[in-house]
């Protein structure tokens, strides 16, 4: 018999008492050990359209329910005994007539008898005036069409008549493959293509959304030891699709923020280190808090003991080339700091008389051409395209500027100083000249944010062969890196590039809010666009809040009754981020928080933080003109180019702080504010 686990169950059992989650555990392993039942209390629930609804008796007030058939034992809800018999009574458990996906559904009859009239927000009420009606989103497709989408047939006169204000209440009643399906056709004007049915309705793509088979007892302990993350244990099928497929090149998936993008690698690192006993696999990101937390998701996903995740590594994209630096010298590498290399750079320009260049010029040029691509001769530099960058720079100059950068690498050397450019050039150079690779499989996340000899240390790692390379990131969040040709570089994703479409951590208004701070379509040096039009969110929400104050103590109290009033709505203090431009403003955001009881809990970081977080409430404060761009980077600008860049990935800086909110968002600022605020407005509450 099939023992299965749906996500109906994992949300309800997380909202139980510590003490009740114990005693439910046990009966779920008893079930597990016995899904015949036989030993437990079970009685069946005579008031649901389902005959195969069971209960089973937890302890004096706590109920499970079960789906109870001769092939599957399905463990479905749990809750106080009312409410889980009342949460049994309104639903049935089957296969869907068209897809052949088991779906949970929402009995319509039932709705309407447990529902006041007025609660029910999908049932537009009698017109006060004589308003021109909504249009009805899908009132032109027809019963075939709905059904190819998973649309239970008893919803679809329902659908039918929904407009764009009803649309999200009516879509929590709805299976997701459908709500989120109909979503797409409300963008797009297309039906997207249901995937494939599948010979077992539990193993559909659709299915496997919500319900996840259980194969022993240490996989159900590993499932029930973690608060499960929804969307981050059951796939979508665009997800499930990515997570599967074999690639026989280098790979990329892009998003916009929310999208899976994170979950679609750990996905793929257990599934490789599963299907292949052997094999040895790195997961990767841009930072450690960002590799940690993905660890956490693997133990998620796959049990300790079960030999899986010992064969994955996570690490920082530094962490893994530190690691690898020490075993190959024996020591760590000594890095030089920015203000070691300006100092260096000053210095070395005087001796040799360089008249004509700013010292904000030369750590530029530094930074971004000569460590960035490695350059170690003038031969190099003379033809090195300055990608991105409009002061150009004729042989004559180039010639005056190479002595400075030659002496600049000379005196690091002698006092052993290195960079973390040259780590990766390094590391890269001597994983070339080798035939044994140190892993079979590498996934990088955050992958936008890569430097180009970073790339080059990655490609050189990953072994010829398929699915040696696959790479997560979205360009819109990138804000640490210039652009430059990742096909330049030999990794080439062209034909094996993916973009997800569906939003799950962010409101529908959050999004398309956030979403007016970055173009429609981006594209990359390699020509390769993001098409950030099409994206859909999976649930509805209140619109962000933009305010502005006369002063900074105005501006801390609005934000401090917002956390009280998001506190009060029962979201929980670690819940809730405040994120600001600059560590130093960090003090601002702790300022709002002043007298707020459990405030220690609330996250206060600066923005560039952000990245891989998530909260039901965010507020981002201290939007003010100069800060938000940033005086310092803009008068650090080297030329036009990098001016440009500039204000690009600030922009994007405040975008990554935005889609961190779930439900809540308020941006604050002191005036004058900042210039970005006036195109976040569009779609937001002044």
């Amino acid at each position: 018999m099939n023992f299965l686990i749906a996500d109906t169950f994992t949300a309800s059992f997380n909202r139980l008492s510590g003490q009740d989650q114990k005693a439910v555990k046990a009966s779920v392993f008893d079930l597990q050990m016995d899904p015949t039942g036989n030993g437990l209390q079970l009685h069946r629930i005579d008031k649901s359209k389902d005959p195969n609804f069971w209960s089973v008796r937890v302890n004096r007030d706590v109920r499970l329910i079960v789906h109870k058939t001769g092939e599957s034992m399905l463990v479905a809800y749990v809750d106080h005994h009312d409410d889980a018999y009342s949460w049994a009574e309104r639903r049935r458990i089957e296969a869907h007539p068209r897809t052949g996906a088991v779906q949970i559904v929402e009995v319509r009859e039932r709705v309407e008898e447990v529902a006041a009239p007025e609660t029910l927000d999908f049932v537009i009420p009698e017109p006060q005036v004589a308003d021109a009606p909504l249009p009805q989103l899908f009132a032109s497709l027809d019963d075939d069409g709905l059904l190819s989408v998973g649309v239970p047939a008893d919803w679809l006169a329902d659908v039918r008549a929904a407009t764009e204000d009803t649309f999200f209440a009516l879509a929590e009643h709805l299976p997701a493959e459908s709500s989120e399906a109909l979503l797409e056709y409300a963008a797009t004007g297309l039906l997207p293509k249901p995937p494939p049915a599948a010979a077992d309705p539990f193993t559909h793509p659709d299915a496997l959304r919500r319900i996840r088979p259980i194969a022993d007892q240490e996989e159900l302990e590993q499932a029930l030891a973690f608060p499960w993350e929804k969307w981050g244990v059951f796939l979508h099928p665009s997800q499930r699709e990515l997570t599967d497929r074999s690639f026989n090149g280098p790979a990329r998936v892009a998003g916009s923020a929310g999208t899976g993008k994170t979950i679609v690698a750990i996905h793929r690192a257990v599934r490789l280190a599963r299907e292949k006993p052997n094999a040895r696999v790195l997961l990767a990101s841009f930072s450690q808090p960002l590799a940690d937390a993905m660890a956490k998701k693997l133990l998620v996903l796959a049990p300790e003991t079960g030999g899986i995740i010992p064969r994955i590594t996570t690490a920082s994209f530094r962490g893994i080339a530190e690691q690898m630096y020490q075993l190959e010298y024996g020591v760590r590498p000594r890095i030089a700091s920015d203000l070691v290399l300006r100092d260096r750079l000053g210095l070395a320009a005087k001796e040799l008389q360089l008249k004509g260049f700013s010292e904000r010029f030369l750590l530029s040029e530094w930074t971004n051409v000569i460590d960035a691509w490695g350059i170690t001769t003038f031969e190099a530099y003379e033809t090195v395209p300055r990608m991105g960058r409009k002061s150009r720079l004729g042989p004559n100059q180039r010639a005056r500027l190479w002595p400075v950068f030659e002496a600049v690498k000379a005196g690091l050397a002698a006092e052993r100083y290195t960079t973390w450019a040259q780590v990766f050039s390094d590391l890269a150079d001597r994983l070339v000249s080798r035939s044994r690779r140190p892993f079979d499989h590498i996934i990088l996340d955050e992958a936008q944010d890569l430097a180009p000899a970073e790339l080059r240390f990655f490609a050189a790692m990953a072994p010829a062969k398929p699915d040696g390379l696959f790479l997560a990131g979205d360009v819109g969040q990138r804000i640490f890196q210039h652009p430059f040709s990742w096909a330049g570089l030999g990794v080439e994703v062209r034909g094996r590039s993916h973009t997800l479409k569906v939003c799950y951590r962010t409101s529908q208004q959050i999004r398309q809010a956030a979403d007016h701070l970055l173009p429609l379509v981006l594209r990359d040096v390699d020509g390769l666009e993001d098409e950030r039009r099409g994206i859909v969110s999976v649930f509805d929400g209140p619109a962000p809040i933009v305010e502005t104050f006369s002063t900074a103590a105005e501006e801390a109290a609005a934000v401090g009754n917002a956390v009280a009033s998001w506190l009060a709505e029962g979201v929980a203090a670690h819940e809730i981020g405040i994120f600001v431009r600059t560590p130093e403003l960090v003090t601002r955001a702790r300022a709002a928080l002043m007298g707020i009881e459990g405030a220690a809990a609330i996250t206060t970081a600066p923005m560039n933080l952000a990245k891989g977080l998530e909260f039901r409430a965010v507020s981002v404060m201290a939007c003010d003109q100069g800060i938000l761009p940033l005086d310092e980077r803009v008068a650090d600008a080297a030329d036009e180019a990098e001016l440009d860049d500039i204000y690009e990935t600030e922009r994007r800086l405040l975008y990554v702080a935005c889609t961190r909110a779930r439900e809540h968002l308020l941006l604050t600022g002191v005036l004058p504010a900042s210039e970005y605020l006036n195109d976040f407005r569009v779609g937001a509450r002044p």
